[in-house]
């Protein structure tokens, strides 16, 4: 009788890796009180302050905070997904992490679905935080019905936008030293053309058009249809939600940030 020796060099399934990456990626997220308080507090912080210090009317009977709680929801997914990724996979490549995990037998694509998964966890856990805080401190009157459909898909679509760009520009950063002074000032900048602090009809118009080449002033568009009654659509530049358009750019930026992703990604530092 012949015994068949078990094969102990055969590697688990792929949905076991890519369970145990993500656990690995949430757990040194939630681990990095930096990253914590950056990505998930600063968004609470600032919808605080602008919650109390700029409570005024914009017509309508719409609140600047129910205005600002679009924005700093689409602030929110920009940090926790772009900036935090572009940071932490220049600094994972700096410290020789990725070196690590090349060398070893896991496939590449469970270290993106680590981090995709962290990305989803996190985004899904401020929008959550700031939803709340507003309902309970600013009388943020909440999507309802179908609202709630257009609200998921804008934050889907967006988030995988700017985890794909994320990834593409942490290879930007010589170093993971130099990673946040090279995202930080850019996502800062977004923020403030793309009508998350401000009103977006009140910035400039070439300010309006540059802004509309990057993923966050679509979000934020989008989120404002869900917030906002119809009736202030018409401070849109289209005069518009022009949902169709959100859906369509944030689409684009999908499919460009993947190819720049797979054309730029770097396993070593330089």
């Amino acid at each position: 009788m012949t015994t068949t020796t078990p094969d102990r060099t055969a590697l688990p399934a792929l949905p076991s890796v890519y369970r145990s990456r993500s656990a690995v990626e949430l757990k040194e997220f939630f681990r990095q009180r930096e990253s914590v308080v950056f990505t998930l507090l600063l968004p609470v912080l600032l919808l605080v302050v602008f919650g109390a210090v700029l409570d005024y009317d914009l017509g309508s009977g719409v609140t600047f905070t129910q205005y600002f709680m679009a924005g700093i929801i689409a602030a929110g997914i920009l940090g926790a997904s772009l900036q935090n990724m572009a940071i932490s996979i220049a600094t994972e490549r700096s410290d020789g992490t990725l070196k690590h995990l090349a060398g070893t037998p896991m496939p590449p694509s469970a270290y993106f679905v680590g981090k995709v998964v962290q990305v989803l966890a996190v985004s899904l856990a401020s929008i959550v935080v700031l939803l709340l805080i507003g309902v309970v401190f600013y009388d943020i009157d909440l999507p309802s019905g179908t609202d709630w459909l257009t609200f998921a898909w804008v934050a889907t679509l967006g988030a995988a936008a700017c985890t794909l760009l994320g990834i593409a520009i942490s290879s930007l950063a010589k170093n993971g030293r130099s990673a946040s002074a090279t995202v930080t000032p850019f996502a800062l900048l977004l923020q403030f053309i793309s009508g998350v602090f401000f009103q977006f009809s009140e910035i400039p118009t070439w300010m309006q058009t540059f802004a509309s080449l990057f993923p966050l002033k679509w979000m934020a568009q989008g989120f404002r249809s869900v917030f906002l009654p119809d009736a202030l659509a018409a401070d849109e530049p289209a005069g518009s939600w022009e949902l169709g358009r959100v859906a369509l750019v944030l689409g684009i930026w999908c499919v460009l940030g993947l190819i720049l992703c797979v054309r730029t990604f770097r396993w070593h530092d330089r």
